[in-house]
Parts: C-alpha cells; structure tokens; sequence
C-alpha cells in the first residue's frame, strides 16, 4: 500500500474516532449545544476532507496520464461549510456557531497533527 494510501486512512480514522467523541460528548455533557454544534462543522468537515482526497486521487491520475486534470472541488468545498453555517444559523437553539466554524477546521487540524506525528515516527525509523 503507498504511503498516501496509507495516510487517508489514518486521517480517516482519526476523524472517525474525533466524530464518536463528539457525539458522546453531545450526549452525555450538559454542554449539547456546543457539542451538536462542534459535530455539525466536524460532519462538514469530515466530508470535505473525502472530497479533497478524492479529488487529488483524480487529479494525480490524469497527470499520469497525462490528460487535463479537473479542479480540487473547491466550490462544492465552500458550498459545503456554507450549507453547515446556514443549518446553525436557522437551527441556533440546537447548533452553537462558534462551534460549527471551528469543527469546520478540525480536519486541517487531524491532517496537520498526521503530518507531525508520522514525521516524528519516521524520525525514529531511521535514527
């Protein structure tokens, strides 16, 4: 398995296990709103990440080819975090806003803390 093949499922993975906290968090807290709020945007998130990393499969298999590659999805991207603001912004007694925008950034967060980690692990590796 290549090493990117191997990195989308550690960050899926970790979104997977971020998102069970939440909804537990959301359950068992006296906090719901900021938690549901907190699921929302990491739900958004959690979908836009899949999107980038099936758009970037997409996008290194027609440079192989060497066709004209299609764009990274950003629109739909942005329609996406959109759509999750709108939903917190109508439905504000269940969703807090400040919540949803930061779970909105929590897979460039899961990503960044891939990247530190595996670096920090194939430091060892090699030392």
């Amino acid at each position: 398995m290549s090493q990117y093949k191997k990195m989308i499922e550690r960050q899926r993975k970790w979104m997977f296990y971020l998102l069970a906290i939440l909804v537990l968090g959301a359950g068992f807290t006296p906090y719901p709103r900021i938690f549901l709020g907190l699921l929302l945007g990491s739900v958004v998130s959690f979908y836009n990440l899949y999107l980038l990393q099936k758009k970037i499969d997409d996008f290194a298999e027609s440079a192989v080819k060497q066709q004209r590659a299609k764009g990274l999805g950003t629109v739909s991207r942005f329609a996406a975090a959109a759509l999750a603001v709108i939903i917190a912004l109508r439905f504000e007694a269940y969703f807090h806003i400040i919540a949803v925008i930061l779970g909105l950034m929590t897979s460039y967060f899961v990503i960044m803390i891939d990247f530190a980690l595996n670096i920090k692990h194939s430091g060892k590796k090699e030392g």
